[in-house]
């Protein structure tokens, strides 16, 4: 559905909505047992009879959130204002709870709603371009919105850049199983109402990933037919110290991510290699690619990749890893953090096993990797010459 006839059909039922009409966006049937509208919701005590009236969402995003007293919340397609309400309970005053909606009859309603408390804010804007900083908020919510889009990359993207590190993401949608005919999808949209931009699982799954989360897990809840679902949908931000973010690996990283691995090769502790690749080299043989950048500069301070150990389908989920770190930057948790995504985003991916080699005498990267589950399974002695001089290598690997 193109977004200017979204926008308006929503803002018909917003109009409804002020007149004080019960609202539906759906087959009325479908609406009150499928558990759309309020009917998802465990407590609504003390809410504003016309959010309750108002709400078209497919799920119960702020159940599954865990918001925290003092976060920020940031509810995308916030319509009526249903769930910034109930996250602003959860969040206390000291927290803030915002909704962006592209229909100003929405926002309009929504503000009606939330009259009196003090710790919601509602901003007219699009979920593709969200009118907040970055980094702003710990938690983004979503109730039956995305699916709407016509950029749903964007929306995600847009998602990300304003999580903080370590920031979650709680969306209720609707989803498909399998592909769809264009009779079931007519028949589905006829019936759910918001099908007709819904993604199949997999594809919520990669496009979650491409957009750097990680822990992404998707839960199918209502059944609606013909391979169309309600779900909640969860994933997290990388996280990472103040002043920095870990995402996913650009080609405008390269000449900063292999002036990084030159230094490192410069120690004489990282690799038997002395010299890093082209560009074009490493881009290819690589998968599970991120950085760390400083998030005022963009100057990349770490990087971390894998390569796959074979092509042979035995070994599709095992995988050789390299991490490296700023000369000038050790010793801050860098390393730590990137790790902690990469492990994650291996997992996502179905990797079950992540190996490497380290030197013995590279002290700090043995023992960073054996805090995070790595294990030494042998020492492979005298493997090869490096400036030289003979050299054991240390096998090491973290399994899932």
């Amino acid at each position: 559905m193109a977004h200017d006839e979204v926008v308006d059909r929503y803002s018909g039922l917003a109009r409804a909505a002020l007149s004080g009409e019960k609202i539906v966006d759906c087959d009325p049937g479908e609406f009150d047992q499928g558990c759309f509208g309020a009917a998802a919701y465990d407590d609504t005590t003390g809410l504003p009879q016309g959010a309750l009236n108002a709400s078209l969402g497919c799920g119960n995003p702020v159940a599954v959130a865990e918001l925290r007293e003092g976060e920020t919340v940031l509810d995308l397609g916030s319509g009526g204002g249903i769930d910034v309400l109930l996250s602003a309970r959860r969040v206390g005053p000291y927290g803030k709870a915002y909704g962006i909606d592209a229909s100003q009859d929405m926002i309009d309603l929504a503000r009606r709603h939330a009259e009196g408390v003090p710790n919601v804010e509602f901003l007219h804007g699009t979920i593709e371009h969200i009118p907040l900083d970055d980094q702003a908020v710990n938690v983004v919510i979503s109730n039956c919105v995305v699916n709407l889009s016509d950029d749903k990359p964007a929306v995600l993207a847009e998602a990300f850049r304003v999580l903080r590190p370590g920031g979650r993401l709680g969306i209720s949608d609707v989803v498909t199983v399998s592909p769809l005919d264009p009779v079931q999808r007519a028949a589905a949209e006829q019936r759910v109402g918001c099908v007709a931009g819904s993604l199949e699982v997999e594809e919520y799954r990669e496009l979650l990933h491409r957009t750097g989360f990680i822990g992404g897990k998707i839960t199918l809840t209502a059944d609606h037919g013909d391979g169309v679902h309600s779900a909640i949908v969860q994933a997290a931000k990388p996280a990472i110290g103040p002043g920095l973010e870990i995402r996913p690996m650009r080609d405008a990283d390269a000449d900063q991510v292999l002036a990084i691995y030159q230094a490192g090769l410069d120690t004489g502790q990282a690799s038997f290699e002395t010299v890093a690749p082209s560009w074009e080299g490493f881009a290819a043989s690589r998968i599970l690619r991120y950085v760390a950048v400083d998030t005022e500069t963009d100057q990349v301070v770490g990087w971390v990749a894998a390569t796959r150990v074979s092509s042979r389908p035995v070994y599709s989920g095992v995988v050789e890893h390299s991490v490296y770190v700023h000369p000038g930057c050790q010793a801050h948790g860098i390393g730590r953090a990137l790790m902690t995504a990469f492990i994650g985003a291996a997992e996502d991916a179905g990797i079950w096993t992540i190996q490497s080699g380290v030197f013995p005498e590279n002290a700090a990267s043995l023992s960073l990797h054996q805090a995070l589950g790595f294990r030494i399974v042998g020492t492979r002695e005298r493997i090869g010459q490096h400036h030289g001089t003979w050299r054991d290598v240390l096998l090491i690997e973290r399994r899932s």
